[in-house]
C-alpha cells in the first residue's frame, strides 16, 4: 500500500470510529485522546489499526472534534486519487500528441498550426506570448514567464519546430498520428528531435505556475523555425536581434541526444558543419581511351585521399580512445558526373567536369588551419585541376576568438545547478560531450553564452531523423519531473551563487 493510500485508510477508520460513538459525543465524553493527531500521526507511520489505540482522555469541548474533523478533511482533499492522476497523466500525454500531430516536416512545416497550438497552450498556462516572423511565413513563438527581479539575467529554453521529412511507407505507424502502443511508446516524427522537449518546458511550467512558484528570473520559451535546415530564418536571425538582446539571457537549455543507458547524456558544444563541393575538371574523351588527368580520374584519386582521413578518425572512436563529437566526420553526400542522355548517361564519352560533395562536421577543439591546408593540398589541389568551394562554413570560434563551447566545471553555477537539479529529481548524468551534429545552441555559443543541451530521455534508442522514431510515455513523464527541477533551480538562481530557496 502507498504512503498516500495508507494515510487515507487510516482516516476512512477515523471517521468510522467516530460516528460510531457520536452519542457518547453529544455527551461530551467521546473516549479518544486529546492527542489524537499524534496518534493518528503513529497509526499511519506504523500502520496500525485506529482501534488498536487506547483511548482514555476525555475530549473537553466540541472544538477538538471540529479540528480532527478538518485534518481529516484535508488529507482526504489533498491527496488526488488514481483516478484523478490517471486523468492528469492523459491530459499531459494528449498534448503531446497533438503537438506531434501538426505536421512540420520540411520542406513545407505547418507552421501556422503549429503556432496557434502552442499559443493556444501559452493563455492556458498563463505566460505572456508573440508570434515573430524575421521571415515571412517562419513565425518563431516567443513566450515569457516574468520574474520578480526583472534585473537579473534570464533563462531560455529553447526548442525547434520543424522535422525532417519522412519515409511513410517506412513506418509502423502513421508518423504524424501519435499512436500510442500497448508498450507505452508514441510513435511520431518528432518524438524525440525535439517536440517532446519543446513540450516538456511547457508542462514544467504548468506544475510550478500550479504550485504557486514565483521565479526570481525570468523564463523565456523560444520555439523556433528551420533548424533542420541550418536554422538561418530562425535562431540565428533571433540570437542577432534586438529582441534577443533586450532580453538579457544569462543561459541557454537546447536539444540533446537520448541516451540508450540510465544516464541522461548532455553537450556542451557541438561540431560545426563543413560542407564542401570539390570539382575535378579534364578534358572529355572516347569511353576507350586511356590518358591521364581525366575529371573522374582526379575526383577518384580525392575521393581516396578523403576516404584515408575518414577511417583514421573513425579509427579512434571504435578503438575508444575518442568520443564520436571529439573527431572530425567527413561522409561523402553525393557523387555527380556523366554525360546525361534519354536512357540515362552516354557510356561512351568521358566527361569534362565531376563533383563530389562531402559534410564535414568539425569540434570546437580542432585546428581549422590545419583541415584548410588538408583540403587545398591533398584533397582538392590545383595541381589536378582542382577546385573547391563551401557550401556552409560555420566558425568554431566565438566572437571573441574563443572556442565555442560551455565550461563544465565549478566555474560555471549553471552547469552546477543542472548537475543539482537532475539528482534532485532521481537522475544520473553521464558524462558531458560534444554534440556530434549541430544544433540551434550554436548561435547563442557564438554570441559567448552558456548553452547546454539536454534532452531527458534515458534507456531510449537513438532514433532522429529515422524511421519509426518514438519515445516511451513514461520516459516523457520523468523528463517533465527532470525539467521542473531544473527550471525550479534556475530561475531561482541569485547572483551570489545561491538558491532562492530549496527544490
Amino acid at each position: 500500500m502507498s504512503f498516500i493510500h495508507m494515510h487515507r485508510a487510516v482516516a476512512f477508520q477515523f471517521i468510522t470510529v467516530i460516528w460510531s460513538r457520536r452519542h457518547d459525543i453529544v455527551g461530551h465524553l467521546l473516549p479518544l485522546p486529546v492527542s489524537g493527531l499524534s496518534y493518528f500521526c503513529y497509526c499511519s507511520v506504523n500502520q496500525r489499526s485506529v482501534t488498536e489505540v487506547e483511548m482514555k482522555t476525555p475530549l473537553k469541548n466540541h472544538l477538538h472534534l471540529l479540528f480532527l474533523f478538518s485534518v481529516l478533511l484535508l488529507i482526504l482533499t489533498n491527496h488526488p486519487s488514481e483516478a484523478e492522476a490517471e486523468t492528469e497523466v492523459a491530459a499531459i500525454l494528449s498534448r503531446f500528441q497533438q503537438y506531434l500531430q501538426i505536421n512540420t516536416a520540411q520542406p513545407t512545416p505547418q507552421y501556422q498550426q503549429s503556432a496557434e497550438f502552442l499559443i493556444s497552450q501559452a493563455k492556458l498556462i498563463g505566460l505572456e506570448f508573440q508570434s515573430i516572423e524575421f521571415v515571412p511565413n517562419k513565425p518563431l513563438i516567443l513566450l515569457k514567464w516574468p520574474g520578480s527581479d526583472p534585473t537579473l539575467p534570464s533563462i531560455l529554453l529553447n526548442s525547434h519546430t520543424d522535422v525532417v521529412p519522412v519515409e511513410q511507407d517506412k513506418w509502423v505507424h502513421h508518423p504524424f498520428g501519435a499512436h500510442l502502443d500497448s508498450h507505452g511508446n508514441i510513435f511520431a516524427r518528432g518524438s524525440q528531435d525535439m517536440k517532446c522537449v519543446g513540450m516538456q518546458y511547457l508542462e514544467a511550467i504548468r506544475r510550478l505556475k500550479s504550485s504557486g512558484f514565483v521565479p526570481l528570473r525570468s523564463v523565456y520559451l523560444s520555439f523556433v523555425p528551420d533548424e533542420e535546415i541550418g536554422g538561418h530564418d530562425g535562431a540565428e536571425k533571433f540570437a542577432d536581434s534586438d529582441i534577443f538582446n533586450s532580453m538579457n539571457v544569462g543561459i541557454v537549455l537546447d536539444e540533446g541526444l537520448a541516451s540508450p543507458g540510465e544516464n541522461y547524456r548532455t553537450f556542451y558544444a557541438e561540431r560545426c558543419p563543413w560542407w564542401l563541393v570539390i570539382k575535378a575538371t579534364g578534358a572529355p574523351g572516347h569511353g576507350a581511351k586511356l590518358y591521364d588527368n581525366s575529371a573522374m580520374e582526379n575526383l577518384l584519386k580525392s575521393i581516396e585521399s578523403v576516404r584515408r582521413f575518414r577511417a583514421s578518425q573513425f579509427d579512434m572512436v571504435k578503438a575508444g580512445l575518442k568520443a564520436e563529437g571529439e573527431v572530425i566526420s567527413v561522409n561523402m553526400v553525393f557523387l555527380k558526373a556523366g554525360t546525361p542522355s534519354p536512357t540515362g548517361f552516354v557510356m561512351n564519352l568521358q566527361p569534362s567536369e565531376a563533383e563530389a560533395g562531402f559534410d564535414i562536421r568539425v569540434p570546437p577543439t580542432a585546428d581549422p588551419e590545419s583541415l584548410e591546408r588538408r583540403i587545398a593540398e591533398e584533397w582538392a589541389p590545383v595541381s589536378r585541376n582542382m577546385t573547391f568551394q563551401f557550401k556552409q562554413r560555420g566558425s568554431i570560434h566565438d566572437e571573441s576568438g574563443r572556442p565555442v563551447l560551455t565550461k563544465t566545471d565549478s566555474s560555471n553555477p549553471w552547469w552546477n545547478l543542472l548537475e543539482e537539479a537532475v539528482r534532485k529529481a532521481n537522475g544520473k548524468l553521464g558524462k558531458p560531450e560534444i554534440f556530434p551534429a549541430s544544433t540551434d545552441a550554436r548561435y547563442f555559443r557564438q554570441l559567448g553564452l552558456p548553452a547546454i543541451g539536454f534532452s531527458p530521455m534515458a534507456n531510449t534508442p537513438i532514433l532522429l531523423h529515422d524511421h519509426n522514431e518514438f519515445l516511451n510515455q513514461d520516459e516523457y513523464l520523468k523528463g517533465i519531473h527532470i525539467y521542473e527541477s531544473i527550471i525550479k533551480a534556475y530561475a531561482s538562481y541569485t547572483s551570489n551563487g545561491s538558491t532562492k530557496d530549496e527544490l
